[in-house]
C-alpha cells in the first residue's frame, strides 16, 4: 500500500465555529478544495488538526465525517499518537479502522524517552495496528529527535511501518535514512519549505500544511519534482515559499487558519491554548495570497 502515500497528504485543519464547536459545513468544503486540486491523500488529526484539543468523541465524529466525505477517492491516515504507549495502543484497539488507510503516530513528547523506548513504543503500536504505521519524527514539538539509526531499525524490522514523516529539518539525517533504508519504505518531508530538498535527494513527497490553501500548486510542485522537472519545480517553490514562511510565523496551525478565512473556505477560530495571529501577519498573508492568485 506505500504507492498510496507518495507525492501530497494535506495535514487537514479542523474547523471551529465561533463558539468552539466543530464547522463541519466548511470541513466538507475544505475537503472538496484539496481532492479537487489534487492531492494524493488526506491526513486527519494530526498537529494541525488540533487534535489535543478534541474530545475523545469529537475525534471519531470528524474522521467518521471524512471518511463518508472522502467515500475512497483518496487515502485516509488518521493521527494517533501520544506518550504513553499502552493508551496509544487501546485507542488503535477501540478505532474503527473502515475506510482508514493508514496511522501517522507522532513519537512521544515531554517524557524524553532514549532511542530504545522510542524504538520499544513503535514496536508495540505496531504489534496493535490493523494498517500500515507512518512514523512522525518532529523534535520541535517533542523535545527529542528519532535518529536515524532508530528509524532503520524499525523500517527494517516490522512490514507494517512503511515510512517516516521527517520534521527533523536534519538534512543529514534525512540522507542517512534514504541512503540505508529498505526500498520501499518512504520519507516524507514534513517541512514545507524543505519539501523540494528532501525530494531532491530521495523523499517521497510531502504531509503539507501550506496544501489546505493552495493545493493544486503544491501537488504540482511535488508532481514536478517526482518527474525530475526541476526547473518547473523551482518555479512553484518559490511561488510558494513566503506564504509558507509567513503561515509559521506566529505558530501553527494559526497561520493557515488565517489564510483559509481570508480564502473564504473557514472561519478563522482556534482552541485555546493557541490564539489567532498577529494583526500584522493577517495583513502580510493576505497581500501574499493576492500575489499568488493574480500569477495564476
Amino acid at each position: 500500500m506505500n504507492y498510496n502515500f507518495k507525492g501530497t497528504g494535506v495535514a487537514i485543519v479542523t474547523p471551529f465555529h465561533r463558539h468552539g464547536t466543530i464547522d463541519f459545513s466548511s470541513l466538507k468544503k475544505i475537503i472538496e478544495h484539496l481532492i479537487g486540486n489534487g492531492v494524493n491523500y488526506l491526513v486527519v488529526m494530526g498537529t494541525t488538526g488540533e487534535s489535543v484539543v478534541l474530545s475523545k468523541d469529537e475525534k471519531y465524529a470528524l474522521i467518521n465525517f471524512v471518511v463518508e466525505e472522502v467515500d475512497s477517492r483518496v487515502p485516509i491516515v488518521f493521527g494517533i499518537g501520544g506518550n504513553n504507549t499502552q493508551l496509544v495502543k487501546d485507542t488503535i484497539l477501540s478505532t474503527d479502522f473502515k475506510g482508514i488507510d493508514a496511522i501517522l503516530s507522532v513519537s512521544p513528547y515531554y517524557n524524553k524517552p532514549q532511542q530504545k523506548g522510542i524504538y520499544l513504543h513503535y514496536k508495540e503500536i505496531s504489534g496493535a495496528s490493523p494498517v500500515p504505521l507512518i512514523l512522525y519524527n518532529v523534535p520541535g514539538r517533542t523535545n527529542s529527535n528519532i535518529s536515524a539509526e532508530t528509524t532503520l531499525e524499525l523500517a527494517k524490522h516490522f512490514k507494517n511501518i512503511i515510512g517516516i514523516k521527517e520534521a527533523s529539518g536534519n538534512l543529514s539525517q534525512i540522507m542517512q535514512i534514504i541512503k540505508n533504508k529498505p526500498k520501499d519504505f518512504l520519507v516524507i518531508s514534513g517541512d514545507d519549505v524543505l519539501t523540494l530538498p528532501i525530494m531532491a535527494i530521495g523523499g517521497d513527497g510531502a504531509i503539507s500544511v501550506t496544501a489546505n490553501a493552495f493545493p493544486k500548486e503544491y501537488s504540482e510542485m511535488v508532481s514536478l519534482c517526482m518527474r525530475k522537472n526541476k526547473k518547473q519545480a523551482l518555479e512553484l517553490h518559490y511561488k510558494l515559499l513566503d506564504f509558507t514562511n509567513e503561515i509559521f510565523a506566529d505558530g501553527s496551525p494559526s497561520g493557515i487558519k488565517a489564510a483559509l478565512d481570508i480564502l473564504g473556505l473557514c472561519e478563522n477560530n482556534l482552541r485555546l491554548p493557541l490564539v489567532k495571529v498577529n494583526k500584522a501577519i493577517q495583513f502580510r498573508l493576505k497581500e501574499l495570497i493576492t500575489e499568488i492568485q493574480q500569477e495564476n
